[in-house]
């Protein structure tokens, strides 16, 4: 049975996306109009249609998590606060130790958040879907920021 980009994020995102802070995220503007939510949920798809198209051996469940979880700081950074400067730089660390806390981590999925800013952040992107994650990330920000809405 062929299964879309959408049904492998639910298949292996749906204790995710069901769980209380991460729906939160819907209340957090991520860039123009998108919310947090929204962009995760993109990543994650644009992430899995990648792979699929290029045939890339990865880990799916990881894949998934990952790209779901890679913005998982629980605040919206478009509110000034001392906290949040620099958030460009230090957002994926904080997105780390959530996602660690509240829903476990294997060594993929960390490497995931915590490089998805590769060059602007000090970690390194070592697995595929490091580098999955940062590229999806990256398109998505761009369309999100351009999207034009009536």
């Amino acid at each position: 049975m062929f299964m879309n980009a959408g049904d492998i994020v639910v298949k292996f995102g749906k204790d995710i996306l069901e769980s209380e802070d991460f729906l939160r995220e819907k209340d957090f503007m991520q860039h123009g109009k998108t919310n947090t939510y929204d962009h995760s949920v993109g990543v994650a798809k644009t992430a899995v249609w990648v792979a699929r198209v290029l045939r890339l051996r990865v880990d799916y469940d990881s894949l998934v998590r990952g790209c779901l979880l890679h913005d998982y700081y629980l605040y919206d950074w478009h509110h000034p606060s001392k906290e949040h400067r620099l958030h460009a730089f230090k957002h994926g660390k904080t997105a780390g130790k959530n996602a660690e806390k509240d829903f476990g981590l294997n060594f993929i999925e960390r490497n995931m958040i915590r490089s998805h800013m590769f060059p602007l952040s000090s970690v390194v992107p070592i697995y595929k879907e490091s580098f999955l994650v940062g590229l999806a990330d990256k398109y998505c920000t761009v369309k999100e920021i351009f999207r034009r809405k009536p």
